[in-house]
């Protein structure tokens, strides 16, 4: 099964490879429609049949309901009737503004698992050029989950442009989103109004790449440094908390980092910390095992993939003296 449902991009083909090209500046309508997110999340009290062979009694459960899609008609989950619902369109209506008026561009948005995920991601217009003409662009993402797995969050992230990397960018005191539980409404000005006092975040992060594309690292340093990273748990009866090496992780973000990983021979990269941490996360976004694009999407930026870049880039800066 393919994890993305629709999708679409403004813009170069994105590292993905996934969705409808658009023109760049259309309107948010548009984008709901070339995304797929012009459907509602519809919700229903659960029932449930007592008695054999289903030919019982029709009973009601009003401590739950079930999500639907008002198009197909489809299931989403079942959930709390506490739990707040944010629409797909109510994700692009967070850029109106910021579009509008305050220089944002979106860049893709689109839905996953049938429905039960789906996101959009814009440019903020803020950038930075490292030794070599390395450059980094800031974007907004924007993401909610029908189903539980995820609250509805606000991210700042980058993308380095020889490469396509992806990087969440850490928020001020080391918060990394603004993030709303669906037990609480969803207010996208109050939103809006936290990341008002993160966006010097950029500037912080700008820093912090800088220092680290001047941290020059050498072989001794980079082995202790993938070891560290690239690792996964392991279940024992005695310890707790273990992990083991992933031996062929580090020998694959290893090539990278030497000469094999995109922009790997620009000067703010090679031989730094900061090439360093670029070889993790294209290992993350483009090399790493996945079932398929989607599923790759999903892990760099939600789930496994996104922890294993946040590591990197925290033992990327511990080089940093």
């Amino acid at each position: 099964m393919h994890l993305v449902e629709t999708m679409a991009y403004a813009g170069e083909t994105p590292w993905h490879g996934l969705g409808n090209k658009l023109a760049p500046q259309q309107s948010i309508d548009t984008w709901k429609r070339q995304a797929g997110m012009d459907w509602q999340i519809e919700q229903s009290e659960v029932r449930y049949i007592s008695g054999s062979n289903h030919l019982g009694v029709i009973n009601a459960f009003p401590e739950q309901k079930v999500l639907y899609r008002s198009d197909t008609k489809a299931p989403l989950a079942v959930v709390s009737k506490r739990f707040h619902v944010v629409q797909p369109g109510e994700i692009l209506e967070f850029y109106r503004d910021l579009t509008d008026i305050g220089g944002y561009e979106l860049e893709t948005a689109g839905v996953l698992k049938e429905g039960r995920k789906f996101w959009a991601l814009a440019r903020t217009g803020q950038s930075v050029s490292l030794k070599g003409g390395d450059q980094v662009n800031g974007y907004l993402l924007l993401a909610t989950a029908c189903d539980g797995s995820l609250a509805t969050t606000a991210q700042f992230t980058s993308v380095r442009v020889v490469c396509n990397n992806t990087l969440a960018i850490a928020l001020a005191k080391g918060a990394g989103a603004v993030k709303v539980p669906h037990r609480c409404q969803f207010d996208a000005q109050a939103v809006k109004r936290q990341l008002g006092i993160a966006i010097a975040s950029w500037d912080d992060f700008m820093m912090q790449m800088k220092a680290l594309s001047e941290c020059r690292v050498n072989a001794h340093t980079t082995e202790a440094f993938l070891q560290r990273v690239l690792t996964y748990p392991v279940a024992t009866l005695t310890e707790r908390g273990a992990t083991v090496v992933n031996d062929l992780a580090v020998k694959s973000v290893r090539e990278l980092f030497v000469g094999r990983g995109k922009g790997s021979n620009l000067a703010s990269a090679a031989g730094t910390a900061w090439g360093l941490v670029n070889s993790v996360t294209e290992f993350v976004d483009h090399h790493r095992r996945a079932r398929s694009d989607g599923h790759r999407l999903e892990a760099a930026w939600f789930g496994q993939g996104a922890m294993l870049k946040q590591r990197a880039w925290n033992e990327a800066l511990r080089l940093v003296v």
